[in-house]
């Protein structure tokens, strides 16, 4: 079983290159297909609406804290991975056109 850090570790890895599943594959020891998968199935969660925020009953003991604190985990790696792809995304950009194209503290608006 691959965990979900290794996942998201292949994703980035093919969104912010220009390797191919194929690649990605024989360099991880993973069906191609799969990671194929899984791209997928996160540009497709990118792409969702964003999920509603958790509604947390009050309860007298401490039962439904783990489940909400596993979503609160995982939506939380999910923000960090999109932040890292979208990071990446900046770098290229900026090194293609050779200039900086983000915004600098402090700077007037004109």
């Amino acid at each position: 079983m691959i965990s979900e850090q290794k996942k998201e570790s292949i994703i980035t890895e093919y969104l912010t290159t220009e390797i191919s599943f194929r690649a990605l594959g024989q360099k991880h020891g993973i069906d191609f297909r799969m990671i194929h998968q899984w791209v997928q199935r996160y540009k497709g969660i990118m792409k969702s609406k964003p999920n509603k925020p958790l509604k947390v009953k009050p309860t007298n003991g401490t039962d439904d804290l783990p489940t909400d604190v596993k979503q609160l985990q995982a939506e939380l790696r999910k923000a960090r991975l999109l932040n890292e792809v979208l990071t990446e995304v900046i770098n290229i950009t900026e090194e293609e056109l050779g200039r900086p194209i983000r915004k600098k503290s402090g700077t007037k608006q004109s």
